[in-house]
């Protein structure tokens, strides 16, 4: 008779003397990273950095570890008009320097994170940056420093930016290791968490409350991927958006500057029914529920992704015809899965988003459900 085999764990049982060994790792290359956040107004901040740039030393001065001035002067501009409109702008990271060769401390401050916006800084009140492809502030286009209102001057000099400041027990090593982890880990924020910030009120909240409806994400079958991308949020813009505007769709602007004024006129209107939104909303998912086993899925398997596309054709479909009558019925689901239906040859995945193939794709949807 054969020996059986012997059946073992998968993960790997940690030992008493592994857990003591990796604790002693820890202590031993722990490093204390002692530090105080303060905020200077931006003309303090610009003094430190040009006083004694030439001979190397300023007190705020560039490592030679980082990186040469890389932002354009498109990306510049965006930045002094984030600084005029106070929106909340990235702290900068520096560190105390203890030179030990020199006996006289010079109290300089290394810095770690936030050259760009220094330079940045730097270049406007020097005049040496005009002001460029500026969309909230555009009468601001081909200004300099110097063509500001003295007031206009003295308020932007004014304006503060946070400082958080390493102390001197964080040696050379420890500083390259935060530039690293701080310049490896940054992410550029989705169309969709920009929208967030630029543009709050009402319509944004109900997006961002409907979007968690259960039954809705089951039915697109969101992976958690999709979640923490807010896809589903912008599904939901993209539903009322197309609802309401599809037939002003201008493929020329494109999508991302269509969602955007959307939602900046609808959280400006005052009259906007949000009890009526919530109503379509939730009408459309249920009818899409009762009528569609796969829901907005591109196929039958449970992981099967939901494209934009499809999802925003299905979806106002649907909402266009419930319009038109409430108490509507459809059997079956030839609409979408049938080889003599139009509606998969209209969602494919490479399907074009001209005016007239938005208007094609959810009219097509409306008309079939509706019998026309």
């Amino acid at each position: 008779m054969p020996p059986k085999s012997k059946v073992t764990n998968s993960k790997l049982k940690i030992t008493n003397a592994q857990k003591e060994a990796a604790e002693a790792e820890i202590r031993e290359k722990q490093k204390a990273v002692d530090y105080r956040t303060t905020e200077y107004p931006v003309e303090v901040i610009v003094q430190k950095y040009m006083e004694g740039e030439e001979n190397d030393t300023n007190e705020l001065f560039v490592p030679d570890y980082q990186r040469e001035m890389v932002w354009d002067d498109e990306r510049q501009s965006k930045f002094i008009e984030s600084v005029f409109l106070g929106l909340p702008i990235p702290p900068i990271f520096v560190a105390g320097i203890n030179d030990e060769e020199n006996e006289e401390d010079e109290a300089r401050l290394e810095i770690i994170d936030g050259t760009q916006r220094i330079r940045t800084l730097t270049r406007f009140i020097k005049n040496e940056l005009t002001l460029c492809e500026l969309k909230k502030l555009s009468q601001l286009n081909n200004f300099k420093f110097e063509d500001l209102p003295l007031p206009r001057q003295r308020r932007f000099n004014r304006a503060t930016v946070r400082i958080i400041e390493l102390t001197e027990k964080a040696d050379e090593e420890t500083r390259r290791d935060v530039f690293e982890r701080i310049n490896t880990g940054s992410v550029q924020l989705n169309e969709m968490e920009k929208r967030r910030g630029i543009y709050p009120g009402k319509v944004t909240n109900l997006i961002e409350e409907l979007s968690k409806l259960p039954k809705f994400r089951n039915l697109c079958s969101f992976s958690q991927a999709a979640i923490k991308q807010r896809d589903p949020q912008e599904f939901v813009l993209r539903f009322f958006a197309f609802l309401n505007k599809y037939k002003n769709f201008n493929s020329q602007l494109g999508v991302i500057n269509f969602l955007d004024e959307y939602l900046k006129n609808a959280n400006d209107d005052k009259n906007i029914d949000l009890e009526k939104m919530r109503h379509e909303f939730e009408a459309m998912i249920n009818f899409v529920k009762e009528n569609f086993p796969d829901g907005f899925r591109s196929g039958k398997k449970l992981n099967q992704t939901t494209t934009r596309i499809k999802f925003e054709s299905l979806s106002v479909g649907v909402a266009l015809a419930l319009r038109e009558k409430n108490n509507l019925h459809y059997q079956g689901d030839d609409l979408l899965n049938s080889p003599k239906s139009n509606f998969q040859n209209y969602t494919k995945g490479d399907a074009s988003s001209s005016n007239k193939k938005v208007i094609r794709r959810i009219e097509y949807v409306r008309d079939k459900l509706l019998g026309k």
